[in-house]
Formats: C-alpha cells, structure tokens, sequence
C-alpha cells in the first residue's frame, strides 16, 4: 500500500473497489513468524470489467513527521491499530512504523474497526453470447435445462447460463438451425437414457427411427452438423460436440456413415444387484458403487452378520484404530505412512487382540531402511536439530569460550529461515576470516546464506556521475566467498557422519520423516463401467488406471502412445 510505484495500486483499482483497509501493528505475527513487520489487510469488490480510474487511495500522503503513507490511511486514522512511529532501519535510515496500542486487545481493535468495512452485493451483468450479439430478454432458469446449452421457450430461443436464461439476438435463419439442433440434441439424450435405463428394443428402434427423421430433415436443410455455419450456431451449447460424434467423416470432411447410435445399442444397461451369494462378491460391489467398504450395503446383499463378513475376508479388509466402526481394503491400509499406522495398530492390540492382524501385516510392509550411506544430508535441511548446526558450527569455527554465548543459531518453522546472531563479534578469528570466510564476508554469513541456501554475494556502494549511490555486484570478492561456502558444504558433509550416535539418531529421523511412505497399488478388477459401449473392453492396466483416478484423488496417465489414454480418460 505504501511503495513509492503506483504501478500494482493503478493496476488493482481499475479491477476492485476498495472497500476499506486495516493498519496492523509491528508486533502483530511477532509471536507465529518472529518478526516485526507492519502489514496491511486490504478488502476489495472485484468488478465485472476493468475500468479506467484513479481514486486517492491509489497515491501516497505524507505523516507529521514527513514519512511517505497511502493516503488512505492519512484520510482513515481509525483503520490504523497503532500508533505512527520512527524507527531506525538496518541501512541507517530513518523509517516509520506502527508501535501497537498495548492498552486495548489487538482483537477488540480489529474487532472495531472491521465495524467500518461497507460493501454490498452486486448483481452480476449479463454478457454477450458472442460477437455483435446482445441480450434481450431473461426468464429464470430451467432446472431441467443443462447449463450452457441453448433451449426453446414459447417458440423462442432461449440460453442458460447460471440461474438465468438469456434471449439471444439471432437472425432468422440462425435461429431456425439452433431450433432443429435442440431438438437433434433432445432426442440423442432421450436415446441415452433409454438405453442406461435398459428400456426395450421396439422403443430402442422407435427413438433411433424418430433420430434418423430428424437428423435426415436437418441435415438436408442446413447440411452436415459439423459444417461452419452449424458450428458457429450453435457452438455455445455443452453438447455440440456431442452431436458433431454423430457422424463420421472422412479425410475431406464429408460424411462417410451415420454413427453407430442409429442403428445399434452403444450403451451399456445400467444392472443394479440386489444380492450375492460371498462376502467377496459383496466387497466388489460395494468399492464398484460405493468406492469404500460400505459393511451395512454388503450385510444387505449378503444377508450376513458383519463379524461373518469380516471373518471371510480376513487379511482383505482391515477395521482402523482411529475409527473402529470403518472398514479399508488391505490396498488402501498397506500404502501411505505406514510405520505411524503401525504404532496406532500396536497401541490399539494392546487393548484389543483382534488388531493384531493389523500390526502382522503392517510389519511385513514397512519399507527397507536406508542407512547412511544412501541419505544425502545437505546443510539448511530444515529436518536437522538445531542442535547439530549449532555444534557443528562451534566445532568448525572455534571460537573463544567466553564468545560463544554471544555467537546464537535460531530457527523459524513459520518462515523456515536461520538466522545466526553475533556474526562479528569473532572478529580474530583466522578460521572465521580467513579459512572459511573472507574479509568481506566472514565464516558466520556465509554459514547463514548457506543455511537459508542463498549463494553468498558481495557487493560494493558505487557513486553515479549525478550523485545517486547503487549497489554492482563484486565478482572477484564474490568468486572468493562462493569457494569458502563450497568449503563449509565440504566440510559439514565430512563432519555429519562421524559420531556413531548423531549417525544413528540422523538416520532413524530420516527414514522416519522420509522413508515411511509406501505408494497404493491399484487394482480395477471390481469396476464396472456401467453405460460403457458394449463393444469396448478395456485392458487390465485401463481398469487399473481408472481405480487410480476414481480412488487416488489425482492421477496423470503416463502411458506411451497407443497404450489406450483416450478410453481411459473417457
């Protein structure tokens, strides 16, 4: 809100309305990020299109005491949780900040001055439908009307969109090809349900001879579906491309043969099972419909008690300890992270011995562990005891005894950032300025940019020929310290192997952050597709594929070409 550069402030008030801002204090996220920084809440009201404008807030006012603040908050002294302050910046300079107001909560303030925060709901404007066109009329939405799709009201052509239908301006002959395209789409989707819902062949043929008809009297009026002028009428509406499947064309456009769906059933029937004779037949159908181990649905296909199933597919399914009345495939259970599975199943045997099958089998799929040959450790790792960098930095430098205590290591889990304290106070230190750092840049920096993985750069304070001071880079002084880093690198991978027992606590943290996690296989063989086209069988890594992808949350099909992506995916 306060940069010098209006640049981002122009660029956002031509999207938003500024509805109000909150001034927080410097201590407010001192306590999560160990910082003290002034920041800023901001609410806005988006638009529904750009505007050219340029409010006050959009530029800078000045303090009292001639310090450089958004205007808003000069105009808002209300939405400001503090009080105006100068303070002394790290480059010597002078420069405000916001000191809290210690007498009232934090909370009650922000509590108060949210009070001052006004917007109100808009609603949206409605678009145009395309190029030279506009919008005429609207009428509330058809519920049975899919959205974006175009429809016929009263002999008017109509498109929804949201919770509106909107009257589109077409010319005559536009709107008689979307009338004959909505009527086309009406009976290819009566045509689908009909065959899901396993509806005899005579009304099977009637629909295909009634789909014939139309598309027959369309197509000799307007020509193919898939023709320019059909396109860009009816293009708008989800389920064009759904009718563009209808015919089959060959390399120069032209229809080869009408689609399969005129004449034959491409649909598979959707077969709901009411009962089955095993508790494995049960399990199938209840990961094919339910996607979970559903007890009561296979009680009801099964006619069987739950301890009966479960006692059937012993070693298939397993009951959680976090949820007893929950059952998982034995895919599901051996995958993620099992060693803290095998701890919840081990505490939950102890008092109760039916989970000691889960403790067997979770024993049995705990991954090899690495040891320390195998495990890179690099400096900054964030999951290395502070403790460790601490000692290994007092072991490299060697400092006096009695500066250690000024010499501090800190670590931040909110910012992930170290920050060494006292970096110069060890200033007689030849293995501080001379073996593992330089002159410019002693052991102690490049040690924290190491840590927080920056490569150390050193710069020198040049003079313009019209005054103005900047900062260029210092290759040869840079080169010199990036060898010291590469050298501290060097040596803390040496040093962190040594002790037999930093070995052995290192390892045994590793494979227990990073070394716990076993990858779910997948398995298809209980799906079926329902509605699928009769004619297609899909392969087993397909099935597989589409277990991944109803199961794993998020899925990337890395097949080689030919390896049948496109099916899968569909």
């Amino acid at each position: 809100m306060d940069k010098q550069s209006n640049e981002v402030r122009k660029y956002i008030a031509e999207r938003a309305d500024l509805l109000g801002a909150i001034r927080l204090p410097n201590n407010a996220f001192k306590k999560n990020a160990g910082t003290e920084v002034v920041s800023d809440i901001i609410f806005l009201q988006k638009r529904d299109r750009p505007q050219v404008i340029e409010p006050d807030w959009i530029r800078l006012g000045q303090t009292d005491d001639g310090f450089s603040v958004n205007s808003y908050f000069i105009d808002h002294p209300e939405m400001v949780l503090g009080r105006f302050a100068a303070e002394s910046t790290q480059y010597g300079k002078q420069d405000y900040t916001i000191e809290p107001i210690t007498e009232i909560p934090l909370a009650e303030q922000l509590h108060e001055a949210i009070q001052n925060i006004r917007g109100t709901y808009k609603e949206a404007e409605l678009p145009d439908l395309g190029e030279n066109e506009h919008i005429d009329k609207t009428i509330p939405a058809d519920p049975n009307v899919k959205n974006y799709s175009y429809t016929v009201v009263d002999g008017d052509v109509y498109y929804r969109e949201n919770s509106v239908m909107v009257q589109p301006s077409l010319n005559a002959a536009a709107k008689e090809r979307v009338k004959g395209m909505v009527e086309l789409r009406n009976c290819v989707q009566k045509l689908i349900s009909q065959q899901l819902d396993g509806a005899a062949d005579e009304e099977i043929k009637q629909t295909q001879a009634d789909l014939n008809q139309i598309y027959d009297e369309y197509t000799a009026k307007y020509g193919l579906i898939n023709d320019h002028a059909n396109r860009q009428a009816f293009s708008d509406d989800s389920s064009y491309y759904l009718l563009c499947s209808l015919e089959i064309l060959d390399e120069e456009q032209k229809l080869k043969r009408k689609a399969d769906m005129f004449s034959k059933r491409t649909i598979g029937q959707n077969v709901v099972v009411t009962s089955v004779d095993t508790s494995a037949e049960a399990l199938t159908l209840s990961i094919a419909e339910k996607a979970r181990v559903d007890m009561e649905y296979m009680m009801n296909l099964t006619g069987k008690s739950a301890s009966d199933i479960v006692s059937e597919l012993h070693g298939v399914i397993f009951r959680l300890p976090e949820s007893p009345e929950t059952y998982v495939t034995a895919d599901e259970y051996l995958s993620g992270n099992v060693r803290e599975k095998l701890r919840q199943a081990e505490n939950a045997a102890l008092l109760d011995s039916s989970y000691s099958v889960n403790v067997e089998v979770l024993r049995s799929a705990q991954p090899k562990d690495l040891d320390a040959s195998e495990i890179e450790v690099r400096l900054g790792a964030t999951w290395i005891d502070k403790g460790y960098v601490r000692q290994f930095m007092l072991e490299l430098l060697d400092p006096p005894f009695y500066l250690r205590r000024k010499i501090g290591l800190e670590y931040s889990e909110f910012t992930a950032e170290w920050n060494i304290s006292g970096k110069n106070v060890d200033s007689g230190n030849i293995n501080a300025y001379y073996t593992y750092g330089t002159d410019r840049a002693n052991a102690y920096k490049i040690l924290d940019d190491t840590l927080n993985l920056r490569d150390v750069r050193i710069y020198d304070t040049v003079t313009d020929p019209d005054g103005k001071e900047r900062r260029v880079l210092n290759s040869k002084e840079t080169t010199l310290a990036g060898q010291k880093q590469q050298a501290i690198k060097d040596a803390f991978a040496e040093w962190i192997w040594k002790s037999p027992d930093r070995r052995h606590a290192l390892v045994r943290k590793y494979n227990e952050l990073f070394n716990s996690t076993r990858p779910r296989e997948y398995s298809g063989k209980h799906i079926s597709l329902s509605g699928m086209n009769p004619e297609i069988t899909l392969r087993e890594h397909q099935k597989n594929a589409v277990a991944h992808i109803l199961y794993g949350g998020n899925t990337l099909l890395a097949h080689e070409v030919g390896a049948g992506k496109s099916a899968t995916r569909s």
